[in-house]
This record gives structure tokens, sequence and C-alpha cells, in this order.
């Protein structure tokens, strides 16, 4: 491998969404005897599951897998209603770490059926978020993904509304919606868009960067949209070589030249330099920059309300001033140093 220089593309990695439920998580299994079962991966990255089962997490896909009385966590892509009620009647201690960005579309289906909307969801086939978030009005809802779906939509009774996928690329979004949108002139859409900023923000780097690079590594798993985005976008931008990676261990030794680097949505900044020490660019890192983002989500109600009464147990059990204790700053940590001090205890 003769890598000349390596174009690190930023923002990249851990959304707010991931920080929050990678987070939540990690209280999960610090507060309570193992095992932990979490409904479907918390979220789509190898490394990140593996590193929770090690620590005796059990991701399961149905709630009937739980036994009575354990406690749950529910994933980032959000769950069908009945799954949600399952869980709560089901475990002992039931926290769901649905992305914010996940409810509002959840929000915006509920809203929409209720008026007498037909939606119009723009979303991958059997993906978590899609399914969870067509429960929410199974009767008032139609999945689609292509022009040719579109075209194959009936003409609809009730006034139509369209809706998305959070971590759908803006080109599969625009293609699919600009044909909604012939189809149903007078389509309702949300004020705000239902793509999500940080799939946004890490495709615009991306795109960015390609031009200038012999080749691209996006890291990431295969089961991740958003990472499958981003290898897809690379070589719509004119990158002959693109390479989706789990890990460093998966770089091809042919590497030569300016490399581009980024990162999925769900994948650890550890994996980032895992793979900027692999391919040891001659002349070093240069970090493309094209916006800032410090967007947060603070953790789930019961996380709070767990972290609260553990800070005063064991500030009472001390023997310290209650309110004299600072609280911990859930935003200062980041999630990337939760899950290395997962694998160092």
């Amino acid at each position: 491998m003769a890598v000349d220089k390596v174009l690190l593309a930023s923002p990249r990695g851990f959304c707010a969404g991931v920080e929050m439920a990678i987070k939540a998580l990690a209280w999960m299994v610090r507060s309570f005897d193992e095992p932990v079962y979490c409904y479907h991966e918390i979220v789509h990255n190898k490394i990140v599951v593996d590193r929770f089962i090690e620590k005796g997490v059990v991701f399961v896909d149905s709630i009937d897998e739980v036994p009575q009385g354990s406690p749950i966590m529910l994933s980032a892509h959000g769950s069908a209603p009945e799954v949600v009620a399952a869980a709560r009647s089901r475990g002992s201690y039931v926290v769901d770490a649905v992305c914010p960005l996940v409810t509002k579309v959840h929000h915006e289906v509920k809203t929409r059926a209720g008026k007498g909307f037909h939606i119009v969801y723009v979303g991958h086939e059997g993906h978590e978020e899609a399914v969870g978030t067509m429960a929410v009005a199974p009767h008032a809802i139609t999945r689609v993904e292509s022009v040719e779906e579109v075209n194959a939509l009936p003409e609809f009774d009730q006034p139509v509304a369209m809706l998305a996928q959070t971590t759908l690329s803006h080109r599969e979004w625009n293609e699919v919606a600009v044909q909604v949108k012939s189809r149903f002139p007078n389509v309702w859409t949300p004020g705000r868009s239902d793509l999500c900023f940080a799939t946004t923000n890490r495709q615009s780097a991306l795109t960015s960067i390609a031009p200038r690079v012999d080749a691209f590594i996006v890291i990431g798993s295969s089961n991740s949209s958003n990472t499958r985005a981003l290898e897809r976008l690379a070589t719509e931008s004119g990158c002959q070589q693109v390479y989706r990676v789990n890990s460093a261990d998966e770089l091809p030794d042919s590497l030569s030249g300016t490399i581009g680097v980024t990162a999925g949505a769900s994948a650890p900044e550890e994996l980032v330099l895992g793979v900027l020490a692999r391919l040891a660019p001659i002349n070093g890192v240069e970090e493309v920059f094209v916006t800032d983002e410090d967007e947060y989500f603070p953790p789930p109600r019961n996380i709070r309300d767990l972290q609260a009464a553990i800070d005063l147990a064991i500030t009472a059990m001390s023997g310290a001033a209650v309110l004299a204790t600072p609280t911990m700053d859930d935003r200062a940590l980041a999630a990337s140093t939760v899950l290395e001090a997962l694998s160092e205890t």
C-alpha cells in the first residue's frame, strides 16, 4: 500500500441519534444484571453490536423472546406501536431509544392518517425504520422506493401526503419525490424535510471530496442504510474505486494515491482511526469540513430518571451533600468514549 494523502470527511461517524442510543444502552448495561434485552440492533453497526453482546446484551427480533420481567431497550430505528406496548407489558424497565427524527415522522404519519390522508412513504422495503413507521397507520400508508412503484400507485380517493425514511440519500429521495408530485400535484409534504440532517451533512462532505481522490473508503456495516447511501453516492460522484469496510482489516492492499475516507452515522470514531493508521499516508491527513454539527439529543426520559436515582443513591450512601453534588453532563460525554470504556471493563 502506497497512499500519498488522505482527505478525511467532516462531519462523519456518529450522529446525535446514535450518540443518544448508545449511551442509553450503556447505562442499561451498567445498571442492571445480565442480560439486558434489546429489540433489534441498537444501531446498524457490527462493531457496536458485538461490543454490547460481549457485555451481556441480547438482541431479539420479537418481544416474545424476552423473559417476563427483564429490562428492555427499543432500538434507535423506531418500533411499531404494538411492539412498544408489548415491551411495556413484559419488561421490568423499558427504554425507547428511538431517534427523535424518526419520532417526528411517526407523529406526521399519525396526524395525516387521522385527517383522512393516504400516505405515500418513501423508504426501503424491510428496513426496520420503514417497518416501524408503516405500522403506525398500516391502513393509510403505501411504501415506495422507485419511480416504477410510484407509477404503479392507484388513484386515491382521499388527499395524499408524502413522507420519508430519514436515512435516505437526497438522490434516492428526490427522484421518487418528483414523480410522486407529478402523479399527485396537490400532495402534502411537511414544512421541514424528513431526511436526517446528519445523513445530509455526511453526503455533502463526501461529494466535496470525491472529485479529488483516487479511491474512497466508506466505513460502516452493510445493513446501515445511510452507509450504503454514502457508498452509492461515492460511485455516482465519479470515484472509480469505492470500498465499504467494517474495519481497517478489510482494506485492500492495492490502495495508492489520494484516498477519501468517511464513516456512516453508526460507525464509531475508533474505526476511522484504525483505517487512518492502516493507510498511513505519506503526506498526512487533510480534514475537509463542510459544516459544524452540534445537534444534541438528551437521553430518553427513563434513562434520565435512572441516572438521577443512581446519582442520588450514591451521593446519599457516601454521606455527601445531595444539593451540593454536581450532576453529570451527558452532552460532554461522547458515545465513542462510552464504547471504549465498555471494552475495558
